[in-house]
């Protein structure tokens, strides 16, 4: 380790906040890098998400689904039963609600100890017998069973898991190989979580990010995708850099900034005006503790050296 993390390894140390793993790129280069016992490759929880918007962004540019299509457009099903006449079915949500997770639900679906528990197999057929409890598209909550049902959707029109899709689209171009990613019960891949990478390899995202979609001279994912879904398309009511909106499948940040975001502390954070990609593997509930860290320790190197 240099001595560009060395506040940032202390901060952390001092608070008891669990980090495995940290990984600072500036104007493409390293600038440093920290692990607490190496770095492999971990489960990246919602960090997942992201991935999956970066499937939808090449299934749009292939003509294959667009944003207005329906659950319905794709599914069958139609059991919800309504809570009030004025309430739409699951099945006219649109492929946008889903990106930006305002689909209308208060309790959120699919969360990862109902999905533990769930005896229904079909995943999508249980998402699509619960009936909404406001208008779609209003209100933003945050619910790791619209990124799987965009999953679905997806892999119903393309005919490939999301993983099968992105393998010589995104993951192989990046250098990432032997790609994990856990399935529904029915083989379809999770796309809200279940995704295992390492720190390094999470900080190589970050930096295609950083480059609009662009690696190694080719356009990977197309700019104006890249654009439009790490800038804020929602409000968020959450505390810290929770509350300063989502955009699809991506969360914002404080200093201009956004990420993506998984549970106990997997964090890809991307800062333009910095020209930077911060990566951090963790196991930790105070998630904002460690971006308090980031912005009190990390970012001030970053300034001086920008």
């Amino acid at each position: 380790m240099a001595e560009q993390l060395k506040g940032f390894v202390d901060k952390i140390t001092k608070e008891k906040l669990h980090v495995h793993s940290v990984r600072v790129l500036q104007n493409g280069r390293l600038l440093d890098e920290w692990h607490s016992d190496g770095d492999r490759r971990r489960v990246q929880h919602s960090v997942s998400k992201s991935f999956t918007c970066m499937a939808v962004g090449l299934a749009v540019e292939e003509g294959l689904i667009q944003l207005d299509d329906t659950l319905g457009d794709y599914f069958p099903y139609d059991q919800a039963q309504r809570n009030s006449s004025r309430l739409p079915s699951p099945r006219e949500l649109t492929l946008r609600d889903l990106l930006r997770m305002s689909s209308g639900h208060d309790a959120p679906p699919l969360w990862a100890d109902e999905r533990a528990s769930l005896e229904e197999k079909d995943w999508v057929k249980h998402y699509m017998s619960l009936s909404l409890d406001r208008m779609p598209g209003e209100h933003f909550t945050y619910s790791s069973g619209d990124t799987f049902m965009i999953s679905a959707m997806l892999q119903e029109t393309i005919g490939l898991t999301v993983k099968d899709y992105l393998i010589p689209r995104l993951f192989e171009p990046l250098g990432m190989v032997d790609i994990h990613w856990e399935t529904s019960p029915l083989g379809i891949t999770l796309g809200c979580a279940g995704l295992w990478l390492s720190n390094e390899e999470l900080s190589r995202f970050g930096q295609f990010l950083l480059q609009e979609g662009r690696w190694n001279g080719k356009q990977l994912v197309p700019v104006d995708w890249i654009r439009a879904v790490t800038r804020k398309q929602i409000e968020t009511t959450g505390d810290g850099d929770w509350g300063k909106g989502y955009g699809y499948q991506f969360w914002m940040c404080s200093h201009d900034a956004y990420r993506a975001d998984g549970a106990y502390g997997q964090f890809c954070i991307v800062l333009p005006s910095k020209e930077a990609v911060i990566s951090i593997n963790s196991e930790e509930e105070n998630m904002q503790g460690i971006l308090n860290a980031v912005w009190n320790q990390i970012l001030p190197v970053l300034n001086q050296l920008n």
